[in-house]
């Protein structure tokens, strides 16, 4: 609070499927609506600038960050830590995907925010532990979602956490991603 910032703590975008359509089919429309409505909310309570709201996650919630700017203008910036970017890279399933890669190609590029890289134009620091053994997650997803952007001229910054895995335990890491997310913040949301 004292930086100016709110943070709103353990939404729940839940991703439902209907009668024959799996969860997935409609993940990019649902993940959207599910950020406006938690944004309207917000908003309605006066507690925010629209125009100024950043979006965060770990893991799962990374890939669902990285989606959110790509696919939405709700967000001023975002920070994905630990993410997958493209589920092409893990071909059998992934969360509540049960399909793997050949039955379903379209639902897992349609997923890959790496599929979209051309089109995510929103500020973001993507941030990896060095070693992250998740078996989903690996160091690499980062790295080439990375330099797709990059090559695409997106706003990102990768910052790589030495010797972490999928979450971060060491003192100095844990402080310099403190420090980073608040430089970044910084110069996102207080222009």
């Amino acid at each position: 609070m004292t930086r100016g910032y709110a943070v709103l703590d353990d939404a729940a975008f839940p991703i439902i499927g209907e009668g024959k359509t799996e969860p997935n089919d409609n993940f990019i429309p649902q993940l959207v609506g599910n950020a406006e409505a938690a944004i309207d909310a917000v908003d309605a309570l006066g507690y925010i600038d629209r125009k100024r709201v950043a979006v965060g996650g770990h893991s799962y919630g990374a890939f669902m960050t990285a989606n959110l700017l790509t696919h939405s203008k709700l967000f001023a910036c975002g920070i994905a830590r630990s993410g997958a970017y493209n589920r092409t890279l893990t071909p059998f399933g992934f969360q509540s995907e049960q399909r793997n890669y050949w039955e379903s190609p379209e639902v897992y590029n349609k997923m890959s925010p790496f599929m979209s890289a051309d089109k995510m134009k929103t500020p973001m620091l993507l941030v990896h532990g060095e070693a992250d053994n998740n078996p989903g997650t690996f160091t690499l997803q980062t790295e080439r979602y990375f330099q797709a952007l990059k090559g695409l001229g997106a706003p990102v910054r990768m910052v790589i956490l030495p010797k972490e895995s999928h979450g971060y335990a060491a003192k100095e890491s844990i402080m310099h991603l403190l420090w980073e997310q608040d430089q970044f913040l910084e110069k996102c949301l207080k222009k």
